[in-house]
């Protein structure tokens, strides 16, 4: 019987270690590139269409809840209602971070989560990716047109649906790249001035801009910020949202899933 090691790599029997990593990489790598929870599809299914978000801080009303986790509130969102998520990963300026993202897949949410966060670049669709989103949140105020079509072109190859959030009528124009969500934010990103009355002004342009995609479900439009009471959700739909991003209404209170039940149950009463 020979004593010499087998070259590396190979068991006895002939059997090739690496192939059988590499092979078992492979799979890994086709899972993640499976197709994740639809955020467009969530939304046109959902009586509510709430987009609950998880906010610790913002830039003009610092901490709004320190001490939300990650591990928990998702999760209560999701047992309480909402028909999918959206979570911070911005460190400095609004307290979260990727990890936020990956704490709630965990936890067992299996809701589709929106990576909410400023993309300027293509590495943070793959940060996206690693971190378990389903969408990513391009805002047209931060990149050009062909930026912002180069990323949506990227995003849309790794698996990931887009919100492209605008918020005056010049940046409409950008809805005609086919995102699978658009978003007017009720919020000036310069001021932080927030009126609801934004997506009503603007709803009847967009719905000009992109109404073929609308009625052939291709993409759905998304009302962000400042929303407060079960009844200006049921204005917007009315309007012709079907998405209504919601953080602080939440987030502010003790118990985030639970302000969320009672504000689901305002949408019937």
């Amino acid at each position: 019987m020979s004593n010499h090691p087998s070259p590396a790599g190979v068991r006895s029997g002939g059997r090739d270690i690496l192939h059988d990593i590499v092979a078992h990489k492979r799979q890994e790598l086709e899972d993640m590139r499976q197709r994740k929870p639809s955020l467009r599809e969530a939304l046109l299914s959902s009586s509510t269409g709430i987009i609950a978000e998880f906010k610790r801080k913002s830039p003009s009303k610092g901490w709004i809840n320190e001490a939300g986790r990650p591990d928990s509130v998702p999760l209560s969102y999701q047992q309480n209602g909402a028909a999918a998520l959206s979570i911070l990963t911005d460190a400095h300026y609004f307290g979260g971070c990727d990890d936020f993202i990956r704490t709630a897949r965990q936890s067992g949410v299996t809701l589709p989560i929106l990576y909410k966060n400023f993309v300027i670049d293509e590495l943070q669709l793959y940060q996206a990716l690693l971190c378990g989103a389903s969408a990513v949140l391009l805002i047209a105020a931060c990149l050009t047109m062909p930026q912002c079509e180069a990323l949506m072109r990227k995003a849309h190859q790794l698996g990931l649906e887009v919100l492209l959030e605008m918020h005056d009528e010049h940046e409409l124009q950008y809805a005609t790249l086919g995102p699978d969500l658009c978003g007017i934010n009720n919020r000036h990103l310069g001021s932080f001035v927030t009126d609801v009355e934004t997506s009503f002004r603007l709803s009847d342009r967009l719905r000009s801009v992109c109404g073929d995609a609308i009625a052939a479900n291709r993409t759905v439009l998304v009302s962000e910020s400042g929303i407060s009471s079960p009844e200006t959700v049921r204005q917007l739909r009315a309007a012709g949202f079907r998405g209504f991003l919601i953080g602080e209404t939440f987030m502010k209170t003790p118990a985030p899933g639970t302000a969320l039940r009672s504000f689901i149950n305002g949408l019937s009463a």
